[in-house]
Parts: structure tokens; C-alpha cells; sequence
């Protein structure tokens, strides 16, 4: 009878100590790897709609300088950097000869094989009138001129289709001039589509040149 308690006294005892030595250890938190319900991140697919990104804490990639650059080459060509118009306008953000020259491009066959070359001559140009319009950027922007909020974007955006000379047109009639290309684009809608990105990278120089 003895042997048998001792036997059950010893079994419960090494259940306890197993049932103790596997007890998992007790977790904490550190400020490094913490979460609480007011830190709760929704994730959703891509979207266009920054409407659909609310839930997060982060800028809008839409409104990036890439956003800006892929939009206009897609309103101008569709995004194709062999695209000739029928004004002659060539490539994936549709540059005529001259404005080529401008840049220190002179080979079109060139420029149009190289989309290296194209993306270059973009930001180029872009540099060349946000110097040439910086007068116009620093009074304009952030202001309405005839039910157009004025960015720097919109403004380097309307250049590009109009050239500097129309957009300093359109600011001295106070937005009242319409002016607009062969195909009956308006340097205004350019203005508001191109509006709010991010173009504070460019670097206004007053001759750049593609290398």
C-alpha cells in the first residue's frame, strides 16, 4: 500500500514538473514591435483612386513625379516612344526638331531609337521653362486664375504643350486668352489635368543640354 502511494505521489509530481517546464515563457512588448487597435493598417490592391488609400498614413504615389511625367506622355502619345503625330511631333512626349536643338539634340533617328535619350530630353526641357517661367511659378502658384487652382506642375505641363511663350499669354489675360494647339487642346485644361504633382526635383537651369 505504501510502495503505491509513493508510486502515485511520484507520478503526480512529475507530471506537475512537465506541465511546468513547457508553461510558455511570458511575452512582452517592446516599443520596437508593438501594435495596438489604434494602429490598425488597412491594405487594399493598387488603386488610382487615392480616395481608396484614407485608411494610411502615407503620401499618394499618384502625385509623384513619375505620375506626372507617365500621365503626360500618355495624353501626348499614348506612351510610345516611336510615335510621330502628324504635325511631326515625335516621340513618347512628342518633341518637335526645334525644341530638340534647344536641348542640344540634333539625330531625331536618334532620339526617336533611344528611350534613354527621350526621358532625358524630358526632364531637360522641364528644367529649361521652369527657368524660364520661375517668375510666373513663384506669383502664380497656389492662386485661382479664371477658375484654375495654379500649380507648378500645371505650369510646366501647359509649357510643354504650348511652349513658355503661351503660358506668359495666359497669365497676362488673367487666364481670359484661349489659346490652344492644332488639335484644339487648351493650354487651361493642361493647367487644371496637370495640376498638384510633384515636381520639385526639377532643378530650373536656363540651358540644359542632353548628353
Amino acid at each position: 500500500m505504501i510502495k503505491k502511494c509513493i508510486f502515485y505521489a511520484s507520478l503526480i509530481i512529475i507530471v506537475t514538473f512537465l506541465s511546468l517546464a513547457f508553461k510558455p515563457f511570458e511575452l512582452k512588448n517592446h516599443d520596437w514591435f508593438y501594435v495596438n487597435n489604434s494602429d490598425e493598417t488597412l491594405y487594399n490592391f493598387p488603386s488610382k483612386e487615392q480616395t481608396d488609400y484614407s485608411h494610411l498614413n502615407i503620401p499618394f504615389t499618384g502625385k509623384f513625379f513619375i505620375g506626372f511625367k507617365e500621365a503626360l506622355a500618355f495624353k501626348e502619345s499614348q506612351g510610345k516612344y516611336k510615335k510621330i503625330n502628324s504635325l511631326g511631333y515625335m516621340g513618347k512626349y512628342q518633341f518637335g526638331s526645334q525644341t530638340l536643338k534647344t536641348i542640344g539634340i540634333h539625330n531625331n533617328e536618334a532620339f526617336l531609337n533611344s528611350p534613354k535619350m527621350q526621358e532625358k530630353a524630358f526632364v531637360a526641357l522641364l528644367s529649361k521653362n521652369k527657368y524660364e517661367l520661375r517668375d510666373e511659378i513663384e506669383k502664380y502658384s497656389g492662386k485661382i486664375v479664371n477658375g484654375i487652382k495654379i500649380t507648378e506642375s500645371g505650369i510646366l505641363a501647359a509649357a510643354h504643350l504650348g511652349g513658355v511663350g503661351s503660358v506668359k499669354k495666359f497669365f497676362k489675360s488673367n487666364g481670359e486668352r484661349y489659346l490652344k494647339d492644332n488639335y484644339g487642346t487648351s493650354i487651361k485644361s493642361y493647367m487644371k489635368n496637370f495640376g498638384g504633382y510633384e515636381t520639385a526635383g526639377i532643378e530650373a537651369n536656363s540651358n540644359p543640354k542632353v548628353m
